[in-house]
């Protein structure tokens, strides 16, 4: 590859892109929001939720110095992040409170760079995020999940025309903008009636002595915050 081959592919990834119109973003926000709210389609489009929420965990675990030893995504949609460490202190908080809040900060981050015209650079970001979280997949259902999605992100970013990875890129920005909201209002509905005695929330309560209320409370304030700030930069208000 010459120099200027090399000057094209960096103008086509840190290049800026237009964003579509006002209406097709309302657009790209309602199909996220029907596979959000249906529960039929939320039971499949929850698998994409669920590599954000293990991704996060995997993330801060690495950034924190902990040893990350796997993750797997099973067919229910549930997940699990393994890493070795100490089992208290600030760096376990931080793995545990990254599952629920990763959705919706990545989302954010996607609308922060599709307000700036990033649309390429968000697809393939996208991209290397899901190879990396490939390394780590310790069973075949996850793998072939993060490889469909990690597919879907390379392919539109290296073959489809602007005008659809634009489209695609507010979808899937919108879809965990939104998709981000519903998981903490299902756990608070399973504590209610006594179910996930392990989750992310009872963890955090057991490392902080604080209630897990608060950590729900604080998941909620994340996602909806989230998700109105990245909001307004996806609508240009």
């Amino acid at each position: 590859m010459d120099s200027t081959d090399l000057g094209d592919l960096w103008d086509r990834i840190f290049g800026t892109q237009p964003a579509p119109e006002q209406w097709l973003v309302v657009v790209t926000a309602t199909v996220a929001l029907i596979a959000v709210v249906p529960n039929a389609l939320w039971r499949v489009s929850r698998n994409t939720i669920t590599i954000a929420h293990e991704g996060g965990h995997g993330l801060i675990a690495l950034v924190t110095g902990r040893r990350l030893q796997g993750i797997r995504l099973h067919s229910d949609t549930s997940g699990l992040t393994v890493s070795r460490g100490r089992p208290t202190g600030i760096g376990m908080i931080l793995t545990a409170a990254a599952g629920y809040t990763a959705p919706p900060l990545l989302g954010l981050g996607g609308a922060w760079l599709l307000s700036s015209g990033r649309i390429t650079l968000l697809l393939w970001v996208a991209t290397a995020l899901l190879a990396v979280m490939l390394v780590m997949i310790r069973n075949v259902y996850g793998a072939l999940t993060v490889i469909f999605t990690g597919s879907a992100f390379l392919l539109v970013s290296w073959l489809a025309p602007p005008d659809v990875q634009s489209l695609f890129a507010y979808t899937a920005v919108w879809f965990l903008l939104l998709g981000g909201v519903r998981p903490a209002f299902e756990l608070q509905s399973k504590r209610r009636h006594g179910g996930a005695p392990d989750s992310d929330a009872d963890q955090l309560s057991r490392l902080t002595d604080v209630p897990a209320a608060l950590w729900l409370f604080l998941f909620h304030a994340v996602s909806l915050c989230s998700l109105i700030g990245g909001g307004r930069w996806l609508l240009g208000l």
